[in-house]
């Protein structure tokens, strides 16, 4: 479903105007941020979208002072908090960079004065909420339905590329099962 909608997304970008198309990328910036860098702290808000053009990064919220891994980004995706970024209040997640990272930013006030200028752009921000409820949905369905065996299949399925690259305490967290769980689990399997 995933592909589906992205799908979607490209067909739309290339069928903006040229108008439309060089006002959205006058309104990028470029970033880079190190190992270790916050793209956004708990507490902040987030006026920005990041899609990493190249490195990796996680989200996770703060919980009894614990660190709970909620997304893991790659190049292509889009990296944000979407209730702090939708409403403009302060986040209760953090983005941390996890390799060097080079992004492409989009501030939220520009965005929003762009959609007013241009409302075909209303089915851009449209095709984007889509996607990530979409792939929010995907999410909650496998941690109800999977035992961790299972999740941690389905994730060397579809995103083996997170076992290449990302630490296993985050890998763990992001699954939602401990570290010793997940040793068991490779070792099954």
């Amino acid at each position: 479903m995933l592909e589906k909608q992205l799908n979607r997304i490209d067909v739309f970008l290339k069928k903006l105007s040229p108008v439309v198309a060089l006002e959205l990328s006058k309104a990028e910036q470029i970033r880079t941020y190190k190992r270790g860098d916050f793209l956004l702290r708990e507490g902040m808000v987030c006026r920005n979208s990041y899609q990493l053009e190249n490195g990796m990064a996680r989200k996770y919220v703060l919980l009894d002072g614990k660190e709970i891994c909620t997304e893991l980004y790659f190049p292509g995706d889009l990296a944000l908090s979407f209730a702090s970024y939708t409403l403009q209040i302060p986040s209760e997640e953090c983005i941390e960079a996890l390799s060097d990272v080079v992004v492409k930013t989009f501030d939220y006030q520009v965005f929003q004065a762009l959609k007013k200028k241009h409302p075909a752009l209303m089915e851009l921000d449209l095709l984007l909420s889509e996607y990530y409820a979409i792939w929010l949905e995907e999410r909650m369905h496998r941690f109800r339905s999977m035992d961790a065996t299972n999740h941690y299949r389905c994730l060397l399925e579809k995103e083996p590329h997170l076992v290449q690259y990302v630490p296993l305490t985050h890998l763990a967290s992001y699954l939602g099962i401990s570290l010793e769980t997940l040793s068991r689990v490779r070792a099954k399997i």
